[in-house]
């Protein structure tokens, strides 16, 4: 059965178009593309557009607007972008020449008094992304250079002004009302994968239920937006953000829509897109999941694997007759299995964490390892490391060790032995044996069969018992 996707799909291609609510496609590299309508209402010639839903990390300079049913040519001539932190200052000079309260208070006798000062705004002191300077303040006349108070300021009436904003100068080649289309890049987004694998009390298959955690920083909400997460590594230059958030941008003719945006890619057939089937509401600052993958009865065989000789690694000639000689006994625990549709899965796997549960005799969930996987296709194999079992020993040394320089060659010797201490289960184990980069390498003796893995690496398959203990053995010989 192949798993179900019950609220994303997977998606091969990406258009803009014409969105009544606003669209995300989020990176799972702290980036995002949004797309959102704008009315415009605009005479032939130039004409001055405030756009007031921004987010408060956009790249300004990757602002792309056009009409998409192509009746009417925009051309940006300007653009001033605001984002400002809220403060004092900030207030102080929206109200520049314009008279507001200032409240005193102090207590007296216990008691606390308040009274209110009315004060010109001459100067606020407020420098866009500089020092502030001493406000200027005129009560009863006299200019003082400190403030008279607490300022109260009235009701705005409409708080966009506060929000970060795009401030156009569009040029248009004939008058109209219609939707234009706006996006730009911007960073505070990111989403990640995980997946949570159950087994039963015993036996090799697992259910899986994969989940999509999204993240939005952006310092905006995006009600009933469309979106979609794109898998894959994307190439992205990443912003240098100053403190100071003024930017103003000038562009004649298509200069503003023909400019790339800050991202790269290859064919987007090389990565892979993934859309929520509904419009769904993502606050600022809020985690939202979403359940993206569920599939039963997956075979994924516990492997166990003796790696004796980790760590070890010879450039040169070796003259240490201890090589081997460690102390690690540990068996490593892996899980594999192989995302095809023969598997019951067969689907883009985005990179993220899996987590392992066996059901014990109890019927109960106990957690029995984790470990990540990076973007895995269709029909590719799953292979992580969940942790060392318990009840399975390993002990390597060597046996024979001869170093001939003046006929160039090397002999070894190496015994292994393999212990199974689980009452009712047999086992195979994976014997990984390194060997030296720096020569040729033959094996002249076995106890075993073997694979060549690659160049330098070897696995023998041993099966073992319960309460048994098997003893393999191998030499190798090296020319130069």
């Amino acid at each position: 059965m192949k798993p179900t996707i019950p609220f994303l799909a997977l998606a091969s291609f990406f258009t803009l178009a014409v969105h009544a609510e606003p669209a995300l496609t989020i990176y799972n590299q702290n980036f995002a593309v949004v797309r959102d309508s704008v009315p415009l209402d605009l005479k032939a010639g130039a004409n001055t557009v405030r756009y007031p839903n921004a987010t408060a990390q956009v790249e300004p300079d990757s602002v792309i607007l056009r009409d998409p049913s192509g009746q009417h040519s925009l051309q940006i001539l300007e653009q001033n972008y605001r984002n400002d932190p809220v403060s004092q200052e900030l207030l102080l000079s929206l109200f520049e020449g314009k008279t507001i309260d200032f409240q005193n208070v102090w207590t007296r006798n216990n008691e606390t008094l308040r009274e209110n000062i009315s004060g010109k705004i001459i100067r606020s002191g407020y420098v866009p992304g500089g020092e502030a300077q001493q406000p200027i303040i005129e009560v009863d006349g006299k200019l003082q250079f400190s403030l008279p108070g607490q300022p109260l300021f009235p009701d705005l009436g409409d708080d966009t002004v506060l929000k970060p904003a795009f401030n156009w100068l569009l040029q248009s080649d004939k008058s109209g009302t219609f939707d234009a289309e706006v996006g730009y890049v911007t960073g505070g987004f990111d989403w990640s994968a995980s997946y949570n694998l159950v087994s039963p009390e015993k036996g090799d298959f697992v259910d899986i239920v994969g989940w999509i955690t999204m993240n939005n920083n952006s310092g905006k909400t995006f009600e009933n937006a469309k979106i979609k997460l794109m898998a894959g590594d994307v190439n992205k230059i990443q912003p240098q953000f100053t403190r100071n958030r003024f930017v103003t941008a000038y562009a004649m003719g298509d200069a503003v829509e023909k400019a790339a945006p800050a991202v790269t890619e290859k064919a987007f057939d090389e990565f892979h897109l993934y859309s929520i089937a509904r419009p769904t509401t993502l606050h600022d600052r809020e985690t939202k999941q979403v359940e993206f993958v569920h599939a039963e009865k997956i075979y994924a065989p516990t492997i166990y694997v003796y790696d004796g000789a980790t760590g070890y690694q010879f450039y040169g000639l070796n003259y240490d007759q201890n090589y081997g000689q460690t102390d690690n006994k540990k068996i490593i625990v892996q899980r594999e299995f192989v995302n095809a549709e023969t598997n019951q899965l067969g689907i883009a796997l985005p990179a993220g964490k899996l987590r392992f549960y066996r059901r014990d005799d109890d019927s109960q969930l106990q957690f029995v390892g984790e470990n990540t996987i990076d973007h895995t296709p269709r029909n590719e194999t799953v292979r992580v490391t969940t942790g060392n079992s318990f009840d399975l020993v390993g002990e390597r040394k060597q046996t024979n060790f001869n170093v001939d320089v003046n006929n160039h060659r090397i002999d070894e010797s190496f015994e292994i032995k393999l212990r199974n201490r689980k009452k009712d289960q047999p086992v195979e184990i994976r014997v990984v044996e390194h060997l030296y980069r720096w020569n040729n390498w033959e094996i002249t003796a076995k106890s075993n069969d073997f694979v060549k893995k690659d160049a330098q690496t070897i696995e023998f398959r041993i099966p073992v018992k319960p309460d048994e203990e098997k003893t393999m053995t191998y030499t190798v010989h090296y020319s130069w």
